[in-house]
């Protein structure tokens, strides 16, 4: 799952905003000034950073430089109402990897941090995952067997790569709902079980991977040992 650092004093938008990405399957975390966020991507090294220009205490611009002190890679989006060509300039050349302009589409913005953390070269050192026969290539959302590749959502992708990453070990049903359908509430403990067994289908070419129900508790991926 792509973490994300959002700074934004705004509390009503930060809101709306935050809610609508964690929607769109993102993990966010909200600060409302530049120390605060300072600290926190110091601690947690998020995936990636969406940063006001105008806020308290630390404006969007020396945070940027702060950040690219400590790390030259990490995505920086700047979210701003600052349209004048001047301040676009200047934060593009404090490191910024984009800059959008208020009032955004939500939309718009997803497609905007999927590519920038995509192309990252902390995603591109970590794409790919060898399960059982197949690869997963959470880069690109695909899922290989022998040569032929499958199409992957954004969601079926993390999950399995979730579950692979934590296999022989059950990931509670309400922890796979809260992460990657957070506020959904027409999404159901019945709705997990057939997406569940969507991933199984893509899987069973390779016999020894297997996705166990563990009932009442979660689910539990294992690839058996080759003899």
């Amino acid at each position: 799952m792509i973490d994300i650092l959002y700074v934004e004093d705004e509390a009503s938008l930060a809101l709306i905003v935050a809610d609508s990405l964690e929607m769109n399957g993102f993990s966010v975390r909200h600060c409302q000034d530049g120390q605060v966020a300072l600290r926190l991507f110091e601690k947690q090294k998020p995936d990636i950073l969406l940063i006001d220009v105008m806020m308290p205490v630390m404006d969007g611009f020396t945070l940027a430089t702060h950040i690219r002190a400590l790390d030259s890679q990490v995505p920086i989006i700047f979210l701003t109402a600052r349209v004048q060509t001047e301040d676009v300039v200047k934060g593009f050349h404090l490191g910024a990897n984009d800059y959008v302009k208020k009032p955004f589409r939500i939309e718009e913005l997803v497609v905007r941090i999927e590519s920038l953390v995509k192309s990252s070269p902390k995603m591109q050192l970590s794409q790919n995952l060898m399960i059982g026969d197949y690869v997963l290539d959470s880069l690109r959302q695909t899922l290989s067997y022998k040569g032929e590749s499958i199409k992957l959502s954004y969601r079926e992708s993390e999950l399995l790569r979730s579950l692979y990453e934590n296999r022989n070990q059950v990931i509670p049903r309400e922890d796979i709902m809260k992460t990657y359908w957070s506020y959904d509430k027409y999404f159901s403990g019945r709705s997990l079980d057939v997406f569940i067994s969507r991933i199984r289908k893509y899987l069973n070419q390779d016999p020894r991977i297997k996705i166990s129900n563990i009932r009442g508790i979660g689910y539990m991926l294992s690839v058996e040992e080759l003899l």
